[in-house]
């Protein structure tokens, strides 16, 4: 049986071409947390061979947003309002893993955060922390 709420958030996660070229994975949908996995490509990396910044920005965006979304009303999307990011070291590592938390869910307006973590084997190291404001809009 598939869990409503993952269905939902991966319908619009497939929606998303962007992801698709990242390799983004969608790997947890819990309700007000949402985990995102994406390989660090040579693709995705900067000059100097670090995953982009970009790449860190997107799924932590991502994942927060799909936070918020998994307590959104049926008929609604979200839309990022605002979102800051704080980069920590540099993205090493085989994969990053962003773990977006809808901190206060409102009608109009909702607070996310998304921690973003360079994972190489078992091993963790905190890549980016996001903060923002996201926005349901109908669709």
């Amino acid at each position: 049986m598939t869990d409503p709420l993952f269905s939902r958030v991966r319908t619009s996660f497939d929606a998303s071409p962007m992801l698709a070229t990242l390799g983004a994975r969608l790997t947890r949908v819990e309700p007000g947390l949402v985990e995102i996995r994406a390989p660090i490509l040579p693709s995705s990396r900067q000059q100097q061979g670090y995953g982009h910044a970009g790449l860190s920005f997107t799924i932590g965006d991502t994942a927060a947003g799909y936070a918020a979304l998994t307590m959104a009303p049926e008929g609604h999307e979200i839309l990022t309002v605002e979102i800051k990011i704080n980069l920590m070291t540099p993205a090493m590592g085989d994969e990053l893993i962003a773990t977006g938390k809808l901190i206060r869910p409102g009608r109009r307006l909702s607070i996310v955060t998304a921690e973003v973590v360079a994972r190489t084997g078992d091993t963790t190291k905190p890549v980016a922390i996001l903060q923002g404001t996201m926005m349901p809009v109908p669709v």
